[in-house]
C-alpha cells in the first residue's frame, strides 16, 4: 500500500545500524530490506508511520514521527470520507 509520496518523516542513520534485523521483522509493510551486513530503505513512501521501527531498534538508527504525515492523513481521511492530504 502506497500512501502520500514524499511526505514520510522516516530517517535512517546507516552508520548506527548494526543489521540486528529488529526493523525488518516489525515492519507491517516492508520498508526495509536486508542490504549485506545491514539493512536500507526499500520503499519510504509504504510507511505508514507508525514508529515500530523506531521504537524496537536499539540502537537509534531509526527516527519517526508517529501519528503525523501519511497515518494521520489516511486515518483522517477514512473517518471523515474524505482524500487524505497532510494539510
Amino acid at each position: 500500500m502506497k500512501y502520500l509520496k514524499n511526505v514520510v518523516t522516516l530517517q535512517y542513520d546507516s552508520t548506527k545500524c548494526t543489521g540486528c534485523g529488529r526493523c525488518l521483522e516489525v515492519c507491517p509493510h516492508r520498508v526495509f530490506q536486508p542490504e549485506g551486513k545491514k539493512v536500507k530503505i526499500a520503499d519510504r513512501d509504504a510507511c505508514m508511520e507508525c514508529g515500530a521501527c523506531a521504537r524496537n531498534c536499539a540502537f537509534d538508527a531509526i527516527e519517526v514521527t508517529e501519528g503525523v504525515g501519511c497515518a494521520a492523513a489516511v486515518i483522517i481521511g477514512f473517518f471523515t470520507g474524505t482524500e487524505p492530504t497532510c494539510g
